[in-house]
């Protein structure tokens, strides 16, 4: 589906997990200013899961603040997932574009392909195990022309986990413009057939 505000769709046989989501269970759409309070609260819960997993190091300062989520909002790249009740589910960043990350320029490894690509952000479910940030990861991918792109601190298991089981592969490392590392992911379209 396109456009900023659709249902999941499936990947072909599979119903839930990362990397697929039931088309009635999940709606994504653009995030709106009345939702900031909600997402604040959102990312706090997912710093003190983060913290409690043995990552305390990646979202600091009460990063992403107001302002961080300000923004993404104004620029059109922020998201909500919300349940089929309309509660908030969970909450990510997502652009597309020759270079929408450019601290994805420099790399420490190399990616799979160079082009075009789509870029996963700043993901935080509600409820995490409750298959939220697999349906914001197929929603992505279904946007991201075949080549999704990511990156999470080393010490975030869960993260890498949800990242390898969607089948992305760990490509390298990145540095973000403060200097700190990350671990970088891609997740590219098989090809249709055999190459000849």
């Amino acid at each position: 589906m396109n456009g900023p505000e659709s249902a999941c769709a499936p990947q072909a046989g599979r119903t839930a997990g990362p990397g697929a989501c039931r088309p009635a269970a999940f709606r994504v759409r653009l995030a709106r200013a009345e939702d900031l309070k909600a997402l604040l609260v959102l990312y706090e819960r997912a710093r003190a899961f983060m913290a409690a997993a043995g990552n305390p190091g990646q979202w600091v300062n009460g990063y992403p603040g107001p302002d961080v989520l300000a923004a993404g909002i104004a620029a059109h790249c922020h998201y909500v997932l919300e349940d089929g009740a309309g509660a908030l589910a969970a909450s990510f960043c997502f652009a597309y574009g020759s270079a929408p990350e450019p601290s994805y320029g420099r790399i420490d490894g190399a990616w799979l392909r160079n082009g075009p690509y789509g870029v996963l952000h700043r993901i935080a479910a509600a409820r995490p195990g409750a298959g939220a940030a697999g349906a914001c990861i197929a929603w992505c991918w279904a946007h991201s022309g075949g080549d999704l792109r990511a990156d999470t601190h080393e010490k975030n298991l869960p993260m890498q986990r949800t990242l390898e089981k969607a089948g992305f592969v760990r490509c390298g490392t990145i540095r973000l413009a403060d200097g700190s590392p990350r671990w970088a992911y891609q997740k590219l379209a098989r090809p249709a057939g055999p190459m000849v």
